[in-house]
């Protein structure tokens, strides 16, 4: 039986928490083509999508809390098998969950335009998200995309022109008019309120596309043990925030706090990686007199990805810069540490 036999569609899942890749045919107990929405907003369009093409898995991905939930009430009143639903970005759900070529379509309607120019690096179409599209998408795999920000229409019509990986199905890279696609809320008050919508039919063509995007390694739960003289005490005392970078990957120590009932700090720590940053806690434990135990602690259920490894690295060496004679006595970590 499946791992997944149990989940319905009044379920969402935390991407952060799938496998890398997911196995999409467990999740929905059939193989079937996948079809995805991007940012399904309270889920009209994901679910009328579902209900009209039975024969296709729907994934609805969306980060925002609020809309899964308004879109789990709904899902409560259906009967759909077809469609599950996925807290996520879009970024992470293509680079970590899905295997080359596994999609089938992908719609993306009314993206957030971030119409301050400060902001555009947020936009989420640009080269580089079509080419981790293009990876994951099959050839023949339809691409539809509609927006009612003419400024952020255009920007969307010159990267698909640029991008070697996707071709038009109309003569023209949008149409302004689509009387047979299904309307989303957030369409039919635009449509109302006089705006123009552009909508894109593309389609991925035969271009292979380099995979640049792996799938990352999940390696061993970190854990060391160093030797030190310092108190807890002392440690938290001096301890600072900073932040530790090299190329692709940034990790910040942000503070330390005290446990009042165990003999442990707790240093939060932020680690900016590509495609999965993650919020961890980084737990020293006293071992024994002089010596300190360093691991992840549980919460948020952290992935021991190469930059969480990379996390406990670094802290060894922030804990050297306090203690100059702490040393290392143990370790797994992927890369020594003196």
């Amino acid at each position: 039986m499946s791992r997944y036999a149990s989940l319905t569609t009044v379920d969402y899942l935390e991407g952060r928490w799938l496998p890398w890749p997911t196995p999409w045919e467990e999740l929905f107990a059939r193989q079937a083509p996948l079809w995805m929405e991007i940012g399904f907003g309270n889920g009209e369009f994901l679910f009328n999508l579902a209900a009209a093409h039975s024969d296709v898995n729907v994934v609805g991905v969306e980060i925002s809390q609020p809309s899964l939930r308004k879109a789990v009430r709904k899902a409560r009143s259906r009967s759909l098998s077809n469609v599950r639903l996925l807290h996520a970005t879009a970024q992470q759900v293509l680079w970590l969950l899905c295997r080359p070529q596994a999609l089938n379509a992908v719609f993306i309607n009314f993206p957030d335009p971030w119409p301050k120019a400060a902001h555009h690096h947020r936009r989420l179409i640009n080269e580089r998200f079509l080419h981790l599209l293009a990876t994951r998408t099959a050839p023949g795999g339809l691409l539809e995309v509609a927006t009612d920000h003419a400024e952020y229409a255009m920007v969307i019509a010159e990267e698909l022109q640029a991008s070697p990986y996707f071709n038009s199905r109309t003569a023209a890279a949008y149409a302004t008019e689509d009387g047979q696609r299904i309307r989303t809320k957030y369409e039919r008050i635009a449509l109302a309120q006089g705006r123009t919508c552009h909508y894109f039919h593309w389609q991925r063509n035969e271009v292979a596309a380099d995979n640049a995007f792996p799938f990352p390694e999940e390696l061993s739960m970190p854990h060391l043990i160093v030797a030190s003289s310092m108190s807890l005490q002392a440690l938290q005392d001096r301890f600072e925030p900073a932040t530790y970078s090299e190329q692709g990957m940034a990790v910040r120590f942000i503070g330390v706090f005290r446990s009042k009932e165990y003999e442990a700090l707790l240093v939060d720590t932020h680690v900016e990686e590509e495609p999965l940053p993650q919020r961890i806690g980084i737990a020293i434990r006293r071992r024994k007199e002089g010596q300190f135990v360093l691991g992840l602690h549980e919460m948020g259920f952290p992935r021991p990805t190469k930059g969480v490894h990379r996390a406990l690295h670094y802290l060894v060496q922030h804990l050297q810069a306090i203690d100059h004679d702490l040393r290392v006595v143990q370790s797994n970590l992927r890369e020594r540490v003196h």
